[in-house]
Order: structure tokens, then sequence, then C-alpha cells
């Protein structure tokens, strides 16, 4: 492996302020993602590896958020799957939150403007107006992770979150709602040694390429490999 080359590309749109790639020579270029018995879209693996490789997460734990398929993904700081569980998301399809949707009343939120934004997001703990202990994913559009909220019964959002389909895990204003023992077990633990980690989310209306600008070209001695 000594004569491998990863190049990546400048990121080209994220939420969050994604940092620029690096190339990495060597036995660092070589290392993936074990995600064990877990079985990930190939875009996941794909965005977990070049997570591994460059070391983009600094060092940090992160999380992937699979939106297509309603998955969360906990990875420790070395790249480490920890655990995965269904989660619920933003009831409408989409990438982008609307400007100025976080100082604005729920109330005032429309259906299709409930979107999980995709990106990379410097997430840290905090908490709510309720004094609920809350991920922050992105303040300003008062996007965060949660324990899943059963305040209303008729959403059945516990219910959601043990069915086998996907299109009722999308429920939420645009919060991702973890399960509470989940929550408490590996959300929890990923911040124990700090206040902060990562968090990428997988866009659903554009490509991985077209929304972190991420390319991967392996050189080899001899020719190229896409």
């Amino acid at each position: 492996m000594a004569g491998l080359l990863v190049i990546t590309a400048t990121p080209a749109q994220t939420g969050g302020g994604f940092t620029y790639g690096h190339s990495v020579p060597g036995e660092a270029a070589a290392r993936g993602t074990n995600f064990g018995a877990a079985v990930p879209a190939p875009d996941v693996r794909r965005l977990a590896d070049w997570i591994a490789r460059t070391r983009d997460n600094q060092g940090k734990a992160f999380f992937l958020i699979d939106k297509v398929h309603a998955t969360l993904y906990v990875f420790d700081r070395n790249a480490r799957l920890q655990a995965s569980t269904p989660v619920l998301l933003g009831a409408a399809v989409g990438d982008d939150s609307v400007p100025g949707i976080g100082a604005r009343p729920m109330a005032q939120i429309l259906p299709v403007e409930r979107t999980t934004p995709a990106g990379r997001f410097d997430a840290e703990v905090g908490r709510n107006l309720q004094g609920e202990d809350i991920v922050w994913v992105d303040h300003a559009a008062a996007v965060s992770m949660h324990r899943v909220r059963t305040n209303n019964p008729l959403e059945r959002r516990a219910e959601r979150l043990g069915t086998a389909t996907v299109a009722d895990n999308r429920i939420s204003y645009g919060c991702i709602n973890v399960p509470v023992a989940f929550y408490n077990q590996h959300v929890q633990t990923a911040f124990a040694a700090s206040r902060t980690a990562v968090v990428y989310v997988l866009p659903e209306t554009r490509s991985l390429q077209d929304q972190f600008g991420l390319h991967l070209l392996i050189v080899r001695a001899g020719g190229h490999s896409p």
C-alpha cells in the first residue's frame, strides 16, 4: 500500500462549514470503516470511509444520518462504528432549511418547510427552552438531535420507530428524533469526552458529490482508477 495516494476534491456545498480534505498517503489512506454486521447504503459507506481516510472528523466522535433510510450511525473518534438505529426526521423531503426558519414560531412553519438539512455540522450539547438536554446540529435553523417526543399520542412517534417502513419516519419539523434508550446509551456517550462532535447528514435530493464535493481518485503506479 506504500504507493497508494488518495486525492480529495475541494468540497462544493455543505451546511455547518465543511473542512477541506487532504491527500493521505500510505497506511492512513488504506483505513476504511468497519460496519461489522450492519449493512449501510453505498453512499453511507463511501462517506464514512472518506471521513476515516481524511480524518475530517478532526479527532471527534461523529454521526452519519442516512435520510433516505431514516438511520443514524454513531462512530467513535477513530471511525469505529458503535451502533445504529432508526430515527425520525423532517416530514418534508429536501436538503436545505428555509432562511430564517429558526426564528419563526413552530405554528408558522409550513409542511413543505419541515426539512432536515443535509451537510456537515459541528454539533454541540446544549438545552432547549424546556431545559431538556439535546444536541444542537444547526442552531441557526433550530435543528437538534434529541430523544423521541411522545407528548402527542396522535403522532405515534415511538410506534413509527418500530415499524419496518421508512415513510412513516418522516414526521418532525426537521429535528432528529432518537429512541430514548439509544440516545442515553450512545449519543450521550459520544459526547462524554467533549461537548462537540461532528454530524454528517446525507442528502436525499442531490448526490453525495454535489452535497459534499466528495470525489475520490485513487492513483496507483501504472494507472488511475476512479
